[in-house]
């Protein structure tokens, strides 16, 4: 189950990031974190960048809706994504595969 915390942007989304990945994919949900792979570098920025533009397309949401909140260097990142938390987790839901 994912870790979801109102923000008054919309909810704070944990999650965990493998870039060098061989495909960008959501890969589930482990320990309250939304597992995403991204094949972009940990390097300038690019992953992080892969990682919104991921969830953009996943979640159905403008890239003005995903903002990163801190992480910036780490695997383990947390976004505040412009809607609530019932219907974040529901769209995560439709688009995240089981492990």
């Amino acid at each position: 189950m994912l870790n979801l915390e109102p923000h008054p942007d919309g909810t704070i989304l944990p999650v965990h990031v493998h870039p060098g990945a061989r495909r960008n994919e959501i890969r589930g949900v482990r320990n309250g974190r939304l597992k995403i792979g991204v094949t972009q570098a940990p390097e300038k920025g690019k992953a992080n960048k892969a990682v919104i533009e991921l969830l953009s397309k996943s979640l159905r949401l403008r890239k003005s809706q995903i903002e990163l909140l801190s992480g910036e260097t780490s695997r383990q990142k947390r976004f505040v994504v412009g809607l609530s938390p019932r219907e974040l987790s529901e769209r995560i839901e439709r688009c995240s595969k089981p492990e």
